[in-house]
């Protein structure tokens, strides 16, 4: 069975010890595992970390890039995911997936996560529970053949195994629109969860309109707070969630960057709200944040939309270019940022000891009807 986040707003007591520990003792003894334990583990650090847990691991990269390398890793024996929940069931599931068992002869290869209360709170807002209940409810008025359910990589297992079960399939932020385009293939309609905001830029690309995507509150009863003739008229229904970091951006910013400099580039991620995305000069995934920082003419100046830790590791890695936070407010992913040297320090020296510690484990069930959607994924072109 999957494990559960634990709301855990201080640290455990086996993990105490250790937050009185500084930074260069925490960093000195978590190099003395990856030296004791060498190419068997394998450390996986999502961008948004912060650059002191970064600096320890082997892969940087976003979440479905990480769990695809790890999954194409033969030596690992144990994954340590500097990251959040659903990403450690992604990479249970990619890493341990039937085929890969046979060839270790049946041995798994563990996933630790440092702070079981780094969740997510996007991933958070669509509960299967609550899912199932608007299936449930929206085949009241329309024909359930007629709908595909499309989830982003940032959900739950268990959501990711509700559209494969259904005929639906996992998108990522770089190829939501590919997703969308395969979905509209089987099916003249789609209920795109958990990020609202994902779903409508995407889906107004395609030149789908706004009257044609109402969004699904799932406490608002009944039809998500929609008419029944609103459902039915519509092309995209939009799970109302959404990313508490980008959702902090507002057009405001972006004016007044503007106004300050007025050769700068807006540069923002796809999860922005819409009168954001539309306003940016340029928008993608995280990966391609950082590619066009890359390939940008010395001297650009930036202002970039996305998570603060890794606009100010662009900023330090490109020194040639000009980076600025969009926000004027603190906007940084606190959940992810749980993962701390402490944590990682802890759970490193138990996986040494030979105790396993926050063992990320998705239930066969849910992992075979969870990769039928993420294989789909993988076909679209």
């Amino acid at each position: 069975m999957s494990v559960a986040i634990a709301e855990q707003p201080r640290p455990s007591p086996t993990v105490a010890p250790y937050k009185s520990l500084d930074n260069a003792t925490l960093s000195e003894r978590i190099e003395a595992v990856r030296r004791q334990l060498g190419q068997r583990l394998l450390l996986l650090g999502h961008h948004y970390q912060q650059d002191e847990v970064i600096a320890h691991c082997d892969l940087r990269g976003d979440s479905y890039q990480l769990s695809k390398m790890a999954a194409a890793s033969r030596e690992c024996h144990w994954i340590v995911f500097c990251g959040v929940h659903f990403m450690a069931e992604t990479a249970d599931m990619l890493v341990n997936r039937p085929e890969r068992l046979a060839e270790r002869q049946g041995r798994r290869v563990p996933v630790i996560l440092p702070d079981m209360a780094a969740g997510c709170s996007m991933a958070d807002m669509a509960a299967i529970e609550q899912v199932e209940a608007a299936w449930q409810e929206l085949g009241e008025l329309i024909d359930l053949d007629e709908v595909t359910p499309v989830t982003y990589i940032n959900s739950a297992a268990s959501l990711k195994a509700f559209c494969g079960r259904h005929g639906g399939i996992v998108c990522t932020s770089s190829n939501a629109a590919a997703a969308l385009q395969w979905a509209f293939r089987q099916r003249p309609r789609v209920l795109f969860f958990p990020d609202q905001h994902l779903g409508r830029n995407t889906a107004l690309g395609m030149g789908i309109p706004l009257e044609k995507m109402p969004v699904w509150d799932p406490y608002e009863y009944p039809y998500g707070g929609n008419s029944p003739e609103a459902i039915k008229e519509s092309r995209v229904l939009l799970w109302k969630g959404h990313c508490s970091v980008h959702q902090m951006f507002r057009p405001e910013h972006v004016h007044a960057f503007r106004q300050k400099y007025p050769d700068i580039k807006i540069l923002v991620h796809p999860e922005c709200p819409r009168e954001v995305f539309e306003l940016a000069d340029v928008s993608g995934s995280t990966s391609a944040i950082i590619r066009a920082v890359e390939q940008a003419p010395p001297g650009t100046r930036w202002a970039i939309g996305t998570e603060l830790h890794l606009v100010n590791r662009l900023k330090k890695e490109h020194p040639e270019q000009e980076i600025h936070f969009l926000s004027p407010v603190i906007c940084m992913c606190a959940t992810m940022y749980r993962i701390d040297l402490a944590h990682l320090c802890w759970s490193l020296e138990n996986l040494a000891a030979g105790k396993l510690v926050n063992v990320i484990e998705v239930d066969q069930e849910t992992a075979h009807w969870a990769l039928v959607a993420l294989d789909r994924m993988l076909e679209v072109k």
